[in-house]
C-alpha cells in the first residue's frame, strides 16, 4: 500500500481515497486497534450522557419523524432501532453536547462524534463484523484528522472543523463498510465535501448549532458513501480544487497533511480523551490551576486574578463567550471553568448542572483573563501547554504550567479510568445502569471477535 500512496504525491485526495478504501484490519497494529476500542467506549458513554438534553431530543424527535419506526441500527438514547441514517444522525448530535467526547490536538476536530454514529449504525445495518467496524473506525479517523490539518488554523477560527472535516471523516468510515472501490470512495468524498459546514458564530448566542454541525456531518458523510456505492459522483479535486473547500474556507491549508504518513502514521493514535467536562481549550489552564492550588494550597477566596496564557485559537473560541447564558455556553468559558475548579475542585458535568451560576464560582469567573502566549501559541495545535498567573490577596504572584493535559497520549486515561467516566457518563442521565454499562464494556473490550455487531442497550 505505501509504494503505491508515494505514487499520489501530487493528488493527495486519491491517496486518501485508496487507503480507505483498501485498509485491512490485518495492517493495523495491535495498539491502534485497542486504542479504537477505547475512543469506541468513550463515544459510547458520551452520546448516553446526550440523552434528555433540549438540543438533542429536538433533533432525535426531527429525524426519527422522517424515518422507520423500526430497524437495526440503534439509537441509543432511546433503546430503539431504526435506518443507519436517522440513528447516525440521532446518536451523532447526543455525543457532542456533554462536552466530554475526544479531540485531536493537531486537527482540532472530534473525530469520534460523527465517526462512530455513523460507523455504528452502517455496521448494525449490514451485520458486519466488529473487525469490520473497527477498521472503518480507523479509516475515519485517519482521513478525517488529516483533512482537519490540511485545513489548518485559519479554517478552524471561523468554522467548526468538527462539522467540516467530519463529513470526510463520516463518508471515509461508511465507504469503507459498504466496501466502496478507490473510484467510488473518491467520489464519496467529493459529495461529502461539498455538504461540509460549520460556523462558530452559535457561540455568541448559545445557539444550539453545536449539535446539529455532528448531526449533519454524520448524516452527510454517511449519505455521501451510499450514493458513491450507487454510482453518484463526486468532485475529483473537493479539497485541494480552484474552488474547492480550502479555496473558501482556509488561508493556510497544506496539501503536503492530506496523505502524511497514511499506513505508517497512525493519526487515531494521537486523539486525546477529554477529562474536564468542557471545550477542550479551557482544559491546559484548568490543569494548571489544579496543579497550583494543590502545590499552594490555595482556595478560591486567596485568589485576586487568574491570567490564562493560552492560544490564539482559544481566544477565538472562547473570547465571545464573556457572560455564559446556558449550561453549555459556559462549557466555552474559561472565567467558568477556572471558577468551577477554583471552588468545587473539578469541573465535571455535575459541577457544570448544579454551580455554573453559583456567587462563588461567578466570583471567580469575573477575576479571569486569557492573554495570547508566544509558547503556548508557538507549540499549538501539535501541543497544548497549559499556563495560569495566580495573584493572590496576601501579595503573591504564582505560576504553573502543564506541559501535557490529562487525556492527551502522554497522559492518557487507562481502560480503568475510562471505565470509571463511562459509567459516570451513563448515569448522569440514567442512558444505562452500571450493570448494563458493564455489559457494554465487556462487549466492547471484545470487538475484535464479535462475528456480528448487534444493538447494545435492552429495549
Amino acid at each position: 500500500m505505501n509504494k503505491e500512496l508515494a505514487m499520489h504525491d501530487t493528488d493527495p485526495t486519491q491517496a486518501l481515497a485508496e487507503f480507505a478504501a483498501g485498509l485491512a484490519f490485518e495492517a493495523v497494529p495491535a495498539a491502534v486497534v485497542r486504542r479504537a476500542e477505547d475512543l469506541f467506549l468513550d463515544w459510547f458513554a458520551s452520546a448516553l450522557a446526550g440523552k434528555d438534553a433540549r438540543p438533542v431530543e429536538t433533533i432525535a424527535r426531527f429525524i426519527e419523524a422522517m424515518g422507520p419506526s423500526d430497524g437495526a441500527s440503534e439509537i441509543l438514547i432511546h433503546r430503539r432501532g431504526s435506518s443507519p441514517l436517522v440513528a447516525a444522525i440521532a446518536n451523532a448530535a447526543a455525543s457532542h453536547v456533554a462536552e466530554q467526547d475526544d479531540v485531536h490536538n493537531g486537527s482540532v476536530f472530534h473525530p469520534a462524534t460523527v465517526v462512530f454514529p455513523a460507523a455504528l449504525a452502517v455496521a448494525q445495518a449490514l451485520g458486519a463484523s466488529g473487525r469490520e467496524l473497527l477498521v472503518a473506525v480507523v479509516a475515519g479517523y485517519e482521513v478525517g484528522i488529516r483533512v482537519g490539518e490540511f485545513l489548518g488554523r485559519s479554517h478552524y477560527r471561523i468554522f467548526h472543523t468538527t462539522g467540516t472535516a467530519g463529513t470526510f471523516a463520516a463518508a471515509a468510515a461508511v465507504g469503507r463498510l459498504l466496501q466502496l472501490t478507490p473510484a467510488q470512495m473518491r467520489h464519496a468524498l467529493g459529495s461529502a465535501g461539498t455538504q461540509s459546514a460549520g460556523l462558530w458564530e452559535f457561540l455568541r448566542d448559545a445557539a444550539d448549532s453545536k449539535q446539529l454541525h455532528t448531526a449533519h456531518a454524520a448524516g452527510a458523510g454517511l449519505t455521501a458513501a451510499y450514493l458513491a456505492r450507487d454510482g453518484f459522483t463526486g468532485a475529483r479535486r473537493i479539497l485541494d480544487g480552484a474552488q474547492g473547500l480550502a479555496a473558501g474556507t482556509s488561508q493556510d491549508a497544506d496539501p503536503t497533511r492530506l496523505a502524511d504518513g497514511l499506513g505508517t502514521r497512525w493519526a487515531l493514535a494521537e486523539t486525546s480523551f477529554k477529562f474536564h467536562a468542557a471545550c477542550r481549550h479551557t482544559h491546559p489552564a484548568a490543569d494548571a490551576l489544579q496543579q497550583l492550588l494543590r502545590e499552594h494550597r490555595l482556595a478560591a477566596g486567596d485568589i485576586r486574578a487568574v491570567t490564562a496564557l493560552v492560544h490564539q485559537a482559544a481566544l477565538d473560541v472562547l473570547g465571545p463567550v464573556t457572560d455564559p447564558q446556558t449550561v453549555h455556553q459556559a462549557k466555552f468559558s474559561m472565567g467558568t471553568v477556572l471558577g468551577l475548579i477554583a471552588v468545587h475542585g473539578r469541573a465535571g458535568l455535575t459541577e457544570f448542572d448544579s454551580n455554573w451560576r453559583d456567587a462563588a464560582v461567578r466570583a471567580v469567573h469575573d477575576k479571569v483573563a486569557m492573554r495570547l502566549d508566544p509558547e503556548v501559541d508557538g507549540a499549538y495545535p501539535a501541543r497544548w501547554i497549559g499556563k495560569v498567573v495566580v495573584e493572590t490577596l496576601d501579595g503573591r504572584t504564582l505560576a504553573a504550567t502543564v506541559l501535557e493535559p490529562k487525556g492527551d497520549p502522554g497522559n492518557t486515561l487507562t481502560r480503568p479510568e475510562l471505565e470509571d467516566k463511562a459509567q459516570a457518563l451513563a448515569a448522569y442521565r440514567n442512558g444505562a445502569t452500571p450493570d448494563e454499562m458493564q455489559r457494554v464494556i465487556a462487549r466492547i473490550w471484545s470487538l475484535a471477535d464479535t462475528a456480528v455487531v448487534t444493538r447494545f442497550l435492552a429495549t
